[in-house]
This record gives C-alpha cells, structure tokens and sequence, in this order.
C-alpha cells in the first residue's frame, strides 16, 4: 500500500508536482529538501551550515508529519554544489542524528541544484515495529 504525504496549510510549498514523501509498506521515502523557508518558499542563499539547518528542519516537518523520525533513518543521500562545504555539512547533519543511529549515507557533487540552493538530501526511514 501506498500513501502520498504532503505538508497541510502550504508549509514547504512543491514548486514542481511531487510528495513531500511517500510512505511504501515500512520504508517512508522522504523527498530531498532544499534550504527553502516554509512558508514563503524563498531558498535561503546564506552561509552553508545555515542552509544545511533549514534543509534539516525541513526535513524534521516531513518527518513529523509522517510520524517518522530521524532516528529510524536507514539512508540519506546529500547533494552539494561545493565539495569544499562537505565539512561544514557534516558538522549540521550529524548534529540530528544519534550516536549509535547513524544512517547509511552517499554524498555526491552536483552542478546544480533546483531553485539554487547549495545543498538538498534526502532520506529513506523504517517505520516498522
């Protein structure tokens, strides 16, 4: 069974026809996030550990609202423009997660990103028993 989530009262605004997630059996396949802000929809262009916040808690909504959590992330895939921001990213990212709890993970290098942001991930979370 399938079920297709989107964020209620327009928070994190799709600017393209997608899910903020959709939730196959026990995995929840949450879309990649951008540093947008949730309700305006502006991407935060600022320093990179303040996007990758924003990306995280954007996150953190699609997660809550599915009744997931980071805790039960299995896979995250990170997108950046610039390797030379992977440390500062890293710091962000990590800070989410428990030690102990750290999701499998692949970091890959791109040109670029939709509606210009630095970086986006995405994630695969468990939500079974």
């Amino acid at each position: 069974m399938l079920e297709y989530i989107t964020l209620p009262d327009n928070l994190l605004p799709p600017p393209s026809p997608y899910s903020h997630a959709v939730r196959a059996g026990d995995f929840l396949f949450v879309t990649g996030q951008l540093a947008e802000d949730p309700v305006t929809g502006q991407i935060n262009r600022g320093p990179i550990p303040d996007q990758t916040k924003q990306v995280m808690e954007n996150l953190k909504l699609v997660l809550d609202h599915a009744n997931a959590s980071f805790d039960n992330t299995v896979m995250a895939r990170l997108f950046l423009t610039d390797f030379r921001d992977f440390q500062a990213v890293n710091e962000v990212f990590s800070s989410y997660f428990k030690d102990g709890r750290r999701p499998g993970r692949t970091t890959i290098g791109v040109i670029a990103l939709a509606g210009q942001g630095d970086v986006e991930v995405d994630l695969i979370v468990y939500c079974g028993d």
